[in-house]
């Protein structure tokens, strides 16, 4: 396990330190979830004694876990990187993208309209991001260095060979790049990297009892961003959280696991996938897909 997770480790630095010497401005995509702060740690060691020479970047929805942003700030004091939040709420009132309504409702795909917008400002060319390619089958399309056209879409049939660990990082003017480090990674590495390095985790990935709001049989977090209706059902009961998006649309699994190796069993037990509680991408059979297509992370 050990030597596996060193391979994988390795890779995950080379990449990372191949944007660095190919890019002229990048920046790492931070949403305080499990794989970006697995990213975060590998940045640290890839550079490690010197500082981790570019900035945090987060789309912040407003809609996030209140103990997500708390893990994020605590983090990135700790690091001592510079952190870049910028807001979906100013882009609603900049009338460049309308909030939803309705039973549904989340500001998830807004978020596109608002990292495009800051790659713009800020002249990013390369977004480093915790995407891994066993999470879902768009992703499994994308490539370690996956470029944008210069209005920020993907085009899964624009995909250049990487063969030999060989990364090409040269773009035309305008054009970006996603880089995926722990692309080759599976959710199991990451709890297992995690529990190697003893990486701290916000709580809410560990069992907890907290108010939720039981809707088609799926648990969303209790908050004021939910159109609660009158089939929503109050509970309260002990959940943990596989996967961190946005309150109105990461589902909750039922659970007593508070330990790393009990929420490894359970995920190998379980029938559902990792994005499985993602109630976002189920809008559609290609959901997540149409979305990077317009330029999502």
């Amino acid at each position: 396990m050990q030597s596996h997770l060193k391979t994988l480790e390795d890779e995950s630095i080379y990449i990372i330190r191949e944007v660095v010497s190919q890019f002229q401005k990048p920046v790492l995509l931070f949403s305080g979830g499990k794989d970006s702060i697995t990213l975060a740690r590998l940045a640290q060691k890839a550079f490690y004694p010197a500082k981790i020479p570019f900035p945090f970047l987060h789309i912040d929805t407003g809609h996030n876990f209140p103990e997500t942003i708390e893990f994020r700030d605590k983090l990135v004091k700790e690091l001592g990187v510079e952190l870049i939040v910028r807001y979906v709420q100013d882009s609603i009132d900049q009338k460049k993208v309308q909030e939803e309504t309705g039973k549904y409702a989340s500001r998830n795909s807004l978020q596109t309209v608002t990292l495009l917008d800051a790659i713009e400002e800020f002249g990013f060319d390369a977004c480093m991001g915790g995407a891994r390619r066993d999470e879902e089958k768009s992703r499994a399309k994308e490539r370690i260095f996956s470029v944008r056209d210069d209005f920020g879409q993907w085009d899964s049939k624009k995909q250049r060979p990487e063969l030999f660990n060989i990364l090409n990082g040269k773009i035309h003017f305008g054009e970006n790049v996603r880089a995926f480090p722990i692309s080759n990674w599976t959710e199991e590495d990451v709890w297992n990297y995690i529990a190697q390095e003893g990486v701290g985790l916000p709580s809410i990935y560990f069992a907890h009892k907290r108010k939720l709001v039981k809707r088609d049989g799926a648990f969303l977090a209790h908050s004021d961003y939910l159109n609660l209706v009158d089939t929503d059902e109050i509970v309260e009961t002990t959940v943990r959280f596989r996967t961190v998006g946005d309150m109105t649309c990461t589902a909750a699994f039922v659970s007593e696991a508070n330990t790393i190796p009990d929420i490894m069993f359970e995920n190998k037990s379980s029938k559902s996938s990792e994005r499985g509680a993602r109630i976002d991408d189920k809008r559609s059979e290609a959901a997540l897909e149409q979305r990077k297509k317009g330029g999502y992370f």
